[in-house]
């Protein structure tokens, strides 16, 4: 609010007003008012005032000022909108971001996009909010950006126009990253590895993009299928995104080929995958391609003397952990397998593979699934006992023989349930072995297993977009959109691997560096001064060793804060 005088001619001279400047909030813009009539000109003038309106405009100068230091003290009493607390662990990932010819780079690509903010920053803080607090777009522009340091001011206009924008141009931002990249990090390509799965949306009706199919997560909704490639360090090369209606099996050979050739990669790629992805037709294509496979294998598959060798534990490994604990039991051998796929135009291709086979057997998981086994039996033999229908069974039905004749073809008057004992013995027979098969036959039994058990390291990657980073729900709609969403969640894991495997040598765990993002906070007590809120544990206390910084300080300064978040880290090129 402000205060002028004004001066209007009338037919007797001119009269002087005072009138105050204010928010109209109702029509949403500044206006003014009459506040006190003060009288003719001339008037003042023979009462002595020599400059009437100079006087009056002093006057109403000091009205402004008190009303400013009124204000100014109802702000220092009063809660503010914005809440005083700042996230400050994003300046890891933005340690790794923040590359000057990247920023370039995208600068030079964003000026035919229709978006007139950095498309870099854009990125950069949408990828910070992904592990501070993942929410909505809109969200995350009204809660999560005022959160950071000297955040991007747009509307969610220019937002959701920023995320079709990434979408649109999805493999071009990847080719930037990784062109950007190979000048920080040594990309290792000689082997490289492949996975994918997909996402599922809360939508009634499919579309053109979001389709029905298998869903990892036994959904009916409609999907979206990503697959992702990684290098040998498992950092994320590139991604595809498809319709979810397309089947993996074949949809994979299609993926791999198109990311292989993009990243010009001549190496050899290792489908690593579980069960879903292991047949005969992925494995002729493997081998005819050049590629190579690990995937697992159900034990319950393998019957026969090999089998009773493979249940003898004296043939294993021990395999300790550093109190000399055991980790698990492990073992290898070679089998000759052949394999055949027919084409669509009936052409049948056949494949003749030494194929290396991994055994391992953890005692841990044996109880585990024992106690599961044993309880469904327990759910089997009391609903047998009821006499309940066979969908009430559930999963216990893989223990029950639904039989409607007896042994010697006579008909029952109804179904008759007995438990399957041969099933039950056959699955805690099993329990606690997994077995992996494997073109590398030149690999050792432990690198094999280290290799699927790095599975966990690029389903991870999966699993920190469907869960740290929040990758679902997923709000937006549009195919370009949903892209872009998927961009983002991509970046940060990328980010995320080369700050875990380049700067901090796999020191920290994802969930460690996750949680440490999230609660490394700060809250401004008063200008220029922050008070650090976060709580003191040994990944805080590793970090600050790692990086230097004054991260345990009670209380940060202004300087200490711009210190922090220019944090310039060392990239190794060594894992």
């Amino acid at each position: 609010m402000s205060y002028f005088v004004k001066q209007t001619k009338t037919k007797k001279g001119i009269y002087l007003q005072i009138y105050e400047g204010f928010y109209d909030k109702e029509k949403k813009n500044s206006t003014h008012r009459s506040f006190r009539a003060l009288g003719y000109l001339n008037d003042f003038i023979e009462q002595g005032i020599a400059d009437p309106v100079s006087h009056f405009k002093a006057i109403a100068d000091k009205m402004t000022n008190e009303e400013r230091l009124i204000k100014q003290q109802e702000k220092i009493e009063e809660i503010s909108q914005n809440s005083p607390e700042k996230n400050l662990g994003y300046f890891l990932i933005n340690a790794v971001n923040n590359q000057k010819n990247l920023e370039r780079d995208l600068k030079f690509v964003q000026s035919g996009w229709g978006c007139n903010f950095s498309i870099f920053k854009l990125i950069s803080e949408l990828i910070y909010a992904r592990f501070i607090d993942p929410q909505s777009k809109q969200k995350t522009l009204l809660e999560v950006f005022p959160k950071l340091f000297d955040s991007l001011k747009i509307s969610l206009d220019q937002m959701y126009d920023g995320v079709f924008a990434l979408g649109k141009n999805y493999q071009k931002i990847i080719d930037i990253y990784n062109e950007n990249f190979k000048k920080i990090i040594k990309r290792d390509t000689s082997k490289t590895y492949f996975d994918c799965t997909n996402f599922y949306f809360e939508i009634d009706e499919q579309d053109d993009f979001r389709r029905k199919g298998p869903s990892k997560e036994n959904k009916p909704n409609p999907l979206v299928g990503l697959g992702l490639l990684l290098d040998k360090n498992l950092i994320p090369l590139g991604m595809k995104i498809y319709p979810g209606n397309k089947s993996e099996k074949p949809i994979i050979r299609e993926v791999i080929s198109e990311l292989k050739n993009s990243n010009s990669i001549k190496g050899k790629t290792i489908q690593v995958a579980d069960k879903g992805l292991n047949c005969g037709e992925n494995i002729v294509q493997c081998v005819l391609n050049g590629d190579g496979y690990i995937f697992s294998k159900s034990v319950k598959g393998v019957k026969g003397d090999e089998l009773k060798d493979l249940l003898d534990l004296t043939k294993y490994e021990k395999i300790l952990d550093k109190n000399d604990d055991i980790k698990y039991l492990i073992r290898e051998y070679i089998v000759e397998k052949t394999y055949s796929t027919v084409s669509e135009n009936k052409e049948v291709k056949t494949v003749k593979v030494n194929e290396k086979r991994v055994v391992s057997y953890n005692p841990k998981l044996a109880k585990k699934k024992q106690l599961e086994i044993n309880k469904l039996r327990a759910k089997a033999e009391f609903l047998t006992s009821c006499s309940a229908k066979k969908d009430k069974y559930g999963e216990a039905g893989k223990y029950v023989n639904f039989i409607a004749v007896d042994k010697n073809g006579n008909e029952y008057g109804k179904i008759k349930t007995e438990i399957n004992e041969k099933a039950i013995l056959r699955d805690l027979s099993v329990a606690g072995f997994n077995m992996l098969i494997t073109s590398e036959v030149n690999a050792n039994s432990q690198e094999i297993y280290a290799t699927y058990h790095n599975l966990w390291r690029i389903e991870e990657s999966f699993k920190i977009m469907k869960s740290y980073l929040d990758a679902r729900p997923i709000y937006v709609q549009r195919e370009e959109s949903i892209k872009g969403h998927f961009l983002i969640c991509y970046l940060s894991v990328f980010l995320l691997r080369i700050l875990q495997f380049n700067v901090f040598q796999n020191e920290f765990s994802t969930e460690e560096i996750v949680d440490f993002i999230k609660n490394f906070r700060v809250v401004e007590i008063t200008r220029n001064k922050f008070i650090n809120v976060s709580t003191r544990d040994s990944v805080i206390e590793r970090i600050r060793e790692n990086t230097k910084l004054p991260i345990l300080n009670s209380y940060l300064s202004d300087l200490q804060i711009e210190r922090i978040l220019g944090y310039k880290p060392i990239f190794s090129t060594r894992i």
